[in-house]
């Protein structure tokens, strides 16, 4: 199984627990998620995550109606938490949040360690399409937070930092 990685790193101009707190609602996830992608949490509706918190989602991808359930693995709150995919699209997704106190406010990294179903296939869709559908989808998330905090993207994206890579282990 190839595994995959995306990172995107963003600083925002929230103390680290306003930051956490943005993120630790179910809400804000709809909010910076891709109008093209027909995201909607399905119920229950979790209000606060936490860990062993399910989200119950359908999105649509390439056409393709999908349901995606994840679960909050990990709940280190101000610090960090993560996600796994329970039920959805890939073989393996872990998504990992982590929140840094820096001057001006919080430094948030967004680390996705990913495999495709379906073998050579899935490598195939992988170069075709997921990789380049993935950075969008990430590159709107950070464009959504900078616009909901109002802040210019630019100013978004720290300076000393990579502010996002892919690469494959």
């Amino acid at each position: 199984m190839r595994v995959h990685r995306l990172e995107r790193v963003q600083r925002v101009p929230l103390p680290l627990e306003e930051a956490f707190a943005f993120y630790g609602s179910a809400d804000n996830l709809e909010r910076i998620t891709p109008p093209w992608l027909r995201f909607a949490i399905q119920e229950p509706r979790p209000g606060r995550l936490a860990a062993g918190t399910l989200l119950h989602y359908s999105l649509v991808l390439h056409r393709f109606p999908v349901r995606w359930t994840t679960q909050i693995r990990t709940w280190e709150p101000p610090h960090r938490f993560v996600d796994v995919q329970l039920r959805g699209p890939y073989r393996r997704w872990e998504h990992t949040h982590t929140f840094e106190r820096v001057e001006g406010g919080t430094l948030i990294t967004d680390r996705v360690h990913y495999a495709l179903p379906f073998g050579p296939l899935g490598a195939i869709a992988h170069v075709a399409f997921v990789r380049r559908d993935l950075r969008r989808i990430f590159d709107y998330r950070r464009d959504a937070i900078a616009a909901i905090l109002a802040q210019p993207a630019e100013a978004a994206r720290p300076r000393s930092r990579s502010a996002s890579s892919d690469a494959s282990e």
